[in-house]
């Protein structure tokens, strides 16, 4: 009981001074005059004659005292009659005792009305509200139409994909335009800042969701910008090697050695290492082959060195090169590099027709690496037995015996693949790519 009267006696003050708050300030006069009172209702009356939502009120003063009934449409409009009568000459105090009406009709009844009223100005604000719309699918209209040409977007543009995207935001800019337009006339500009907003946050919520497309979108920009491979180049992105059929704006479509199709997303083309094998001309293929190890090195080296120049397809600049690779237990493996004109040249066949011919002269002058021979020692030592199989002997060549000359290693089979390639780009695709454009 204590605790409650002691919460009592720390609420009261401050329910009082809420309620002074309300309540008329000033010095009350010593004098009563019935006349004043009545003046004073009289007044308050008139005054609240004067406002919507106070006609179900009565007022009544007694000594400077104002006591108000009755019920208004809802509790703030009940709240602002101690501001209005407070106001009031004379008035002591205030007694509030008007509540919330329940009525339905006359609940209904202000909603009604202000329907009533936003239909009459719509119905008024019609004509401008078509001119704004006129204007605006005038204006689009007239963007579209711009966007809808040819020219000046395929001069402007490195190829159609990024003059899609000039005439995309051509039509874009057209709307903002005309909605800038259309609200200007409707005096409500300040809608626009809301819109864009709006926009821009639906813009990036949706960025987020589809972040891997619009990467791969930029990327295809890009790359269509950039050029970095043309139609029919070999090239290695990832791993995969083929030649490039097209350029998409998703993918990037190789065709393998294989003969199968490769489509690889251009985010992942623009961020990994590409390798163009086609952008020189000059091209070199590397292989190694085994000497016996009691050869005389430097006469091996001489002997690949006159093979590989006197190779038809072999070019005189740059150099061919020979090198010793490593020292082995049973041979020396060397090194030896040509270069060769891969748009006359394949590069298979030449490597491979060297491959050939270098092992032919080391077996025609005996170095070539010889089969290792093997014995098998018991516990104490003793040779159980061996590999008596002797060395082959290099026999003096016959003409029988002489190796064929270089064969015929021309570029037909990389010509082959291209022709395939040139067809699947005879077909109607959309492709990035062009034969004349620049590459970094």
């Amino acid at each position: 009981m204590r605790l409650i009267a002691l919460l009592l006696c720390l609420l009261l003050p401050m329910g009082v001074q809420a309620q002074s708050s309300d309540q008329p300030s000033g010095t009350i006069t010593i004098a009563d005059s019935a006349t004043q009172d009545a003046a004073i209702a009289t007044r308050i009356r008139d005054i609240l004659g004067e406002l919507d939502g106070f006609e179900d009120v009565t007022v009544t003063v007694s000594s400077g005292i104002v006591s108000l009934r009755g019920s208004t449409l809802d509790t703030p409009t009940a709240q602002r009659l101690n501001e209005l009568v407070g106001r009031v000459e004379g008035v002591v105090a205030i007694e509030n005792e008007v509540t919330e009406t329940t009525d339905v009709v006359q609940r209904l009844n202000p909603a009604v009305a202000r329907f009533m009223a936003r239909g009459q100005q719509v119905i008024a604000f019609l004509p401008l509200a078509l001119v704004a719309i006129s204007l605006f699918a005038l204006i689009v209209l007239l963007g579209f139409a711009i966007a809808r040409r040819k020219q000046p977007w395929e001069r402007l543009a490195p190829n159609a994909f990024i003059a899609d995207i000039y005439r995309q935001i051509l039509r874009l800019a057209f709307i903002i335009g005309g909605l800038v337009v259309a609200l200007d006339i409707l005096n409500a500009t300040a809608l626009l800042s809301g819109i864009l907003g709006a926009a821009g946050i639906v813009g990036l919520a949706i960025g987020f969701a589809v972040r891997d497309t619009v990467e791969n979108f930029i990327a295809s920009i890009m790359l269509s910008i950039r050029q970095p491979f043309r139609p029919n180049d070999t090239v290695e992105i990832e791993g995969d090697t083929g030649k490039v059929i097209r350029l998409t704006s998703r993918a990037t479509i190789l065709l393998s050695f294989d003969g199968n199709h490769i489509r690889i997303p251009n985010a992942t083309v623009f961020k990994s290492r590409i390798v163009n094998f086609s952008r020189n001309a000059e091209r070199r293929f590397t292989f190694q082959l085994a000497v016996a190890p009691d050869a005389d090195l430097a006469h091996a080296q001489k002997l690949t060195m006159n093979t590989l120049e006197g190779l038809p397809f072999v070019l005189k600049t740059p150099l061919a090169s020979v090198w010793i690779e490593s020292v082995d237990d049973s041979w020396v493996t060397m090194g030896m590099a040509g270069w060769i004109n891969q748009h006359n040249t394949s590069i298979v066949l030449a490597r491979s027709e060297a491959i050939r011919l270098v092992q032919a002269a080391f077996d025609t002058a005996g170095i070539g690496a010889q089969p290792p021979a093997y014995r098998l020692l018991g516990a104490s030592g003793a040779i159980l037995g061996q590999d008596t199989e002797k060395p082959t002997q290099t026999r003096p060549a016959g003409p029988d015996l002489l190796p064929l000359p270089a064969q015929a290693v021309d570029a037909t089979e990389d010509q082959q693949l291209a022709d395939i390639v040139d067809m699947e780009r005879a077909e109607e695709h959309s492709d990035l790519l062009r034969e004349n454009a620049d590459q970094e």
